[in-house]
Formats: structure tokens, C-alpha cells, sequence
């Protein structure tokens, strides 16, 4: 026997875990077959006269620039005959309730034509197919367009039918226009009822249906109208656009002002072109002169359009003038209004040039200006005797030149840059307070960015001849502004800005005026003996600046002189500074500034102390040269005296008979019993100067005489001698003292003791 257990049985599963994997795929499976059947399309055929420009899996079905569907694939119909190509199309599901008898189908391929360009977008996306919903029975065939359909009459707007005795250049999209807006296009065309006449469907928007009245008259306007005749050759178009697609306009007479709104019903007449719908605007002007006028033909024009005609004309009693019946644009009934100018344009030959020029052409004219839209309106006009000044609303650059005179300049003079004619003189008069003549300038728009507020004009009429000693320079800026006048100008910093619509610039009378920089000042002098226009201001021998113009001052008692400071005008233009005449001096003592013999007198000046003075522009010259210089360095000191003697600004301090320093200015004392001299130490010898310092005269010879002595004469120099001087001495160490202090006062004696002779003290000089 054995101890083992017992095995124990039980029966196979059939069940196994590797039929788990089929089960998932077969779930995945149906799940993605109920998907593609849900998402799956619906297939429609269209008939196209030809596949060009259709591609199977490419060319798509867009819907208001939705993808909604794709061609699949391209054949031919099987009942075999050759009625096109049919292309199967898988369109969404959700189009199932659109796909009726009366939906439409087109190809949308770039096309252009004289209306205009369209399908653009095709040309990134290529061809397409798209479609306009309609009613009827469901179907999935259809009969493609062979373009697209035109506006349906139900689209929000108005919807009215012109009959014409022919198409013209008229086509479906041409504009509709109402003074010259676009406000509608035609929507189709046909042959009438009657094979006469040709029926225009026409489309205005929504926004200006109430434009169109009972008695509203249409004309078209395609093209380009020419009326030629003896007076003339007249061409009228209402557009570029309408010039090459073709178009209409509409106005409504000005006498049917209150039309009631039109019937879409009711046809409107399109007359062939605006004479013909009598839909202009009747003005009266009174004519100043009316040689070359005609009625019927001379036409009314606008920069070179013609904006109306002359319909009657009827020569006043007094036989000068005219009254004159216009019948004018509906375009111009805006502009109808106080201040539209009307003048009779006619050629004119002078110095000047050539104005009217255009008259030769077309013959004698009547131009009009359009006066401020929303002015008071009007209908009864008088005629200028000339042409208006231009208006400051054309383009360019308007401004306003302020001049002492018109010298030779006149309307129509050139405005010259760089000897480039840029604009024109187009008005002048005098100013207010008639003191100077205001003229009015445009510049043409390619060069208005040439000026700026820096810009300088100046008169370049006629020759200028400028003579001296070196010879004659002759200047003349062009033939044309020699015989008729004219200005130029240059910009010095073309970055400045300029403000304000009507800017005024001073016109000078030369270039070296206009472009003069630096400071006007203005200085008085006693006499004008000597001084000119053009007189040199000079500092340290260079010229700063320069005279202008002389006056008289109100009281007649001396001259002012209006100069221009050129260089260093921030230092000059202060309060401090000093001006005064430089003369020839001719004396025993020196020969001075002798130039001024040859070259002439000027003004020599020493500016003020940098630092915070003042701007300042009026002076008063002195009589003499400054002796001492703001900056000047030293030891300034007073010296009391009885009187002054031969002593004067200049005359030398000696030590040692070594000159040190000098006498700067003199002036009595406060109680006007001594003299007091200003004296001024070079830094180098003011230690020479200490408290027990003597100063004597050495002005003249002393002479000392005894009956048993003799005659003794002594002078410190022969220059002291004939123009004064000081001479001082210190003592000897110790008794010398300690230095100066500055503005300290020492006596001035009249002579020297004997001992100050002597005195030899040992002092180190400063640097």
C-alpha cells in the first residue's frame, strides 16, 4: 500500500482568453464603419458644358467660403450623346434639404474684363464650385451654369428697369453713379418686349434708393463724350471706371427738387448722354466781358473739366458786360454756393509768360472756382474781370511772403530752388497798415516738403552788381527771373518742421540777407561820421558781424545802428558787453589803428563776462576803447590825489622803470576834494605792492633849480614825459609791511623823496 493522495478529476472549459483580442477588433470595427457611414456624404452630379478647370479629388464645392463638398470624379453622360461633362460630387449631409430643382451650380474661375476682376481668390486656391440655394422638388442632378447668376430681386435694395435705344458699353456690374458715387451697377440686360430697345435691369443700394425720384433723369455715362465745333472740342466723362466698364448716372432737375419717390414698376428712360437728360443746375452770372462766348458750345469748366455749359447769353444795354444762363452739373450743386468765383479764361501773352494757354485749343471759356461746401447757396453770380488767387485748398504748399516792395515781381513770377521752377507768385497786396506787400505763394506738391521753417526766401529779380576795389560781380539767378521777376529760396536744415496751414516768411531783398544767421542788435553812437552799410564789428581782429542800416533816433541827437552779430552771438548779445568806434590816432606819443585810413572805421567789441548775464540787444558805444578787459587778471588798487594831471586810462605803473601794470580809470571821491585812479597790478608783480608801498608822478620833468645848486631836471622816461606815468617803490625788508589787500588806497604823491630811491628790497615775484 501507499500513502499518496488520491488525484482528483474534473472536467476541460471551452472557454479560452484568446478569443478576447478578436472580440475588441470586431467592436472597433463596427464602431468605425458606423462612423464613416455617419459621416459619409452625399453624392450629386452636375452637368458641365466642359471639365476645363475641374480636377477630380481637388476641385471643391465652397459655399460662402465654406468647404461643403469635392469632386470625385469626372465622364461623359451614358446616354452618349455630347451634351458635356458630368462631375460626381460628394457633398455634407447636411446640404440634403438644399439640393432642390432650383438650386444652381457655376464654376468660379478668375476672369478678366472691362467691368472688372473677379474670382481672384482662385488664383491661391484655384477653381472652384459654389452654389445658390433655391426651391423645388428634391434632386440629386443637376445642370450647371455657364456663369454666375445675376442679383436676385430679392436682395434688399432697389430694383428698376432703364430702356435704352442701345447697350453701348454697358455691361452686367457697370457702376451706377450719383455725382459721381457709385451707388448701384447694372444687374442684367436684355432685348424688350418690342426688339427695339434694350431693357436694363438696374440695382441701387439700400442707402440710396431714395436718390431715385419720379422725375429722376439717367443718362449714360459710359466712355468718353466728344463734342467738336468751331469753338472748341468738348470732352465729358463721369469717371476712369466708367471710361473703361462703361456706367450710368442719375440726377434729379433742380426744379424737381420735390419728386415723390419712384414706382419700381414704372421704366425710366436712359438718355445717351448728360445734354440730352437736361439734368443740369441753371446759374446766372453776370459777364464782365463776353468776346469768344457761344451759346450752346463754350463750355464751363473745372481744372480742365468741363462742368457745365453756356446755354444762353444776353448782352446788357450799356453793350460792356453780358447775363449769361449756365446749366451746370448736378455734381457742382454742393458747391453752388457764397464764394464760387466764375471768370472768362482766354489766352494771354506777356512777360510773365503764357496763362490761358488751353483757350487756344478749345477757344474762350468760362472757368469756375467752387466756393466752401455748406455756405450759404446761391444761383445769381458776378464775374471776376481775371482769374481769383489759387485756393489755399490745392494741393501743395501755400504761404504768405511779407516784403518792403513788389520791385519787378508780379503774378505769376517763378519760385526758383536751385534754379528749378517749383511753384509760382499767385497773389499780392498790400498789408493792412500798408507798410509792406504780402504776396501769395504755392508751391507745387512734389516740392512742398522743400520748405520748412527754416527756409529762407529771397527776390532773385533782375541783375544784382555788386563793385569795390577787387572788381564788379554780376548776379542773376535765371533769363526767366531777369525779365519777369522771381524768388528763390534754399532750406538750411531740412529736418526743421513747419506749422500752421498758411505759414509767412520774410522775403529779403538778396541772398546774403536771407541767409544771415546770428542776433539783430542794435547800437547808438554819437555820429554816424565814417560808418556804413556793411561797417565790420570785429573782437580780437575777426569780424563777428556787420552793419545793416543806419537811422537817425527820434530826437535826431544820435544814430543807431542796426547790426547783425554772426559768430559768438551767445557771448556778444549780453548785457555787459561793450562796443565802441575804432578810429586812426595820431599824436607825439603814438600812431594808432592806421589802418583805418585805407580799410575804414569799425566797430570793435568786448564781449561780457560768460556766465548768467542777460540777453541783450540795445547798446550805447562808448567813446573810447575799454582799458580793462572783464576777464583781466590782477591787483586792482585806488590811488588818491590831489588832481588828476596828465594821467589817463592806459598810462603806465613803472617800478624800477619796468612797467607792471596800468591806470584803467579815474573819478572824483565821494566829496569831490580828491581824484581817484583805478589801477591794475599784472598777478606776476603784485607782491611787488605792500602796505608801506609809496606811489609817485612821473608825469612830465621836474626841474629843480638853486641860485648856487644849479639846475637839476629829472624824468622817470621819455615816455612819461610826453604821456604821464606812476612809478612806486617798497621798502626794505622789514619795513616793508605785509601785502597789498585788493582795492586798498594809496596816495599818489606828487614826487619821490630821495631814500625811496633807494630802497632795494629782495621779493620773490608770483609765477
Amino acid at each position: 500500500m501507499t500513502d499518496l493522495p488520491i488525484a482528483k478529476t474534473r472536467p476541460a472549459s471551452n472557454w479560452s482568453a484568446i478569443w478576447v483580442l478578436p472580440i475588441i477588433a470586431l467592436l472597433i470595427g463596427g464602431w468605425l464603419g458606423w462612423q464613416a457611414y455617419q459621416k459619409a456624404g452625399i453624392q450629386v452630379q452636375i452637368l458641365f458644358a466642359s471639365g476645363e478647370g475641374i480636377e477630380a479629388g481637388k476641385t471643391q464645392l465652397i459655399y460662402k467660403g465654406m468647404p461643403i463638398g469635392k469632386v470625385l470624379t469626372l465622364g461623359f453622360p451614358q446616354d452618349g450623346k455630347d451634351r458635356g461633362v458630368i462631375a460626381t460630387l460628394e457633398v455634407d449631409k447636411q446640404l440634403e434639404p438644399f439640393l432642390r430643382s432650383e438650386t444652381r451650380f457655376w464654376l468660379v474661375k478668375p476672369s478678366v474684363t472691362l467691368a472688372g476682376i473677379t474670382g481672384l481668390d482662385t488664383l491661391v486656391s484655384g477653381n472652384y464650385i459654389t452654389a445658390s440655394p433655391g426651391l423645388g422638388t428634391p434632386t440629386h442632378e443637376f445642370v450647371a451654369l455657364a456663369e454666375a447668376p445675376p442679383l436676385a430681386e430679392s436682395t434688399p435694395g432697389l430694383h428698376i428697369t432703364l430702356k435704352a435705344e442701345r447697350l453701348g458699353s454697358l455691361n452686367r456690374d457697370s457702376p451706377v453713379f450719383y455725382k459721381q458715387i457709385q451707388v448701384g451697377r447694372v444687374r442684367s440686360y436684355a432685348l424688350g418686349d418690342d426688339q427695339s430697345t434694350v431693357d436694363i435691369k438696374v440695382f441701387i443700394e439700400p442707402q440710396y434708393a431714395s436718390l431715385v425720384r419720379k422725375h429722376t433723369r439717367f443718362w449714360n455715362a459710359s466712355g468718353v463724350t466728344v463734342d467738336a465745333s468751331l469753338s472748341g472740342l468738348t470732352v465729358r466723362t463721369e469717371s476712369l471706371a466708367s471710361i473703361v466698364a462703361g456706367g450710368i448716372a442719375f440726377a434729379t432737375p433742380e426744379n424737381r427738387a420735390d419728386s415723390p419717390p419712384t414706382d419700381p414698376a414704372l421704366p425710366f428712360k436712359l438718355y445717351s448722354n448728360f445734354d440730352d437728360a437736361q439734368a443740369g443746375i441753371k446759374v446766372l452770372v453776370d459777364l464782365p466781358d463776353f468776346e469768344g462766348l457761344t451759346a450752346g458750345s463754350t463750355p464751363v469748366m473745372y481744372k480742365g473739366i468741363q462742368a457745365g455749359v453756356l446755354k444762353k447769353i444776353k448782352v446788357n444795354e450799356n453793350l460792356i458786360g453780358a447775363s449769361a444762363e449756365l446749366l451746370l452739373d448736378p455734381r457742382t450743386e454742393d458747391y453752388l454756393v457764397e464764394g464760387t468765383d466764375f471768370w472768362i479764361v482766354k489766352p494771354s501773352i506777356s512777360l510773365g509768360g503764357i496763362s490761358g494757354i488751353e483757350a487756344l485749343v478749345k477757344g474762350n471759356h468760362i472757368a469756375i472756382r467752387p466756393g466752401e461746401k455748406g455756405a450759404p447757396a446761391k444761383r445769381s453770380f458776378q464775374a471776376l474781370a481775371k482769374a481769383p488767387p489759387m485756393d489755399i485748398n490745392v494741393p501743395g504748399r501755400h504761404l504768405v511772403l511779407r516784403s518792403s516792395k513788389l520791385a519787378s515781381l508780379s503774378v505769376g513770377s517763378p519760385i526758383l530752388f536751385r534754379q528749378v521752377k517749383v511753384g509760382a507768385v499767385q497773389s499780392y497786396q498790400l498789408s493792412a497798415d500798408h507798410k509792406e506787400v504780402l504776396l501769395g505763394v504755392h508751391i507745387e506738391p512734389e516740392y512742398a516738403g522743400l520748405v520748412n521753417r527754416s527756409t529762407r526766401f529771397w527776390n532773385a529779380s533782375g541783375v544784382t552788381l555788386t563793385g569795390g576795389l577787387s572788381g564788379i560781380e554780376v548776379k542773376s539767378e535765371s533769363l526767366q527771373s531777369l525779365l519777369v521777376g522771381g524768388i528763390a529760396f534754399e532750406t538750411p536744415d531740412p529736418k526743421a518742421v513747419l506749422k500752421g496751414r498758411l505759414p509767412e516768411f520774410n522775403l529779403y531783398s538778396d541772398r546774403d540777407k536771407a541767409l544771415e544767421t546770428g542776433v539783430e542788435v542794435q547800437i547808438q553812437v554819437d555820429t554816424g561820421d565814417g560808418l556804413n552799410v556793411g561797417t565790420p564789428i570785429r573782437y580780437k581782429g575777426l569780424e563777428v558781424g556787420k552793419v545793416d542800416r543806419l537811422e537817425l533816433t527820434a530826437d535826431l541827437k544820435a544814430v543807431i545802428l542796426y547790426a547783425r552779430i554772426l559768430k559768438a552771438s551767445e557771448h556778444i548779445a549780453r548785457a555787459g558787453s561793450k562796443f565802441w568806434v575804432v578810429r586812426p590816432e595820431v599824436s607825439l606819443v603814438r600812431a594808432a589803428n592806421l589802418d583805418t585810413l585805407v580799410t575804414g572805421l569799425y566797430l570793435d567789441v568786448q564781449p561780457a563776462v560768460s556766465g548768467g548775464s542777460a540777453v541783450q540787444t540795445r547798446f550805447v558805444a562808448q567813446m573810447q576803447a575799454p582799458t580793462e578787459s572783464p576777464s583781466q587778471k590782477g591787483l586792482k588798487l585806488v590811488l588818491s590825489t590831489a588832481a588828476r594831471g596828465s594821467i589817463k586810462p592806459g598810462v603806465p605803473i613803472s617800478y624800477r622803470e619796468v612797467p607792471v601794470g596800468k591806470v584803467v580809470d579815474y573819478q572824483l571821491s565821494a566829496t569831490a576834494d580828491r581824484v581817484l585812479l583805478h589801477v591794475l597790478i599784472e598777478p606776476r608783480y603784485a607782491p611787488l605792492v605792500r602796505s608801506a608801498t609809496k606811489f609817485w608822478n612821473t608825469s612830465g620833468v621836474t626841474v629843480d633849480a638853486g641860485l648856487f645848486k644849479g639846475v637839476k631836471l629829472r624824468t622817470d622816461s621819455l615816455e612819461s614825459m610826453l604821456e604821464g606815468g606812476i612809478s612806486f617803490a617798497t621798502p626794505d625788508n622789514p619795513q616793508m609791511g605785509g601785502p597789498a589787500r585788493a582795492g586798498q588806497t594809496f596816495v599818489l604823491n606828487s614826487e619821490p623823496k630821495d631814500e625811496w630811491l633807494l630802497w632795494a628790497p629782495k621779493i620773490a615775484l608770483g609765477k
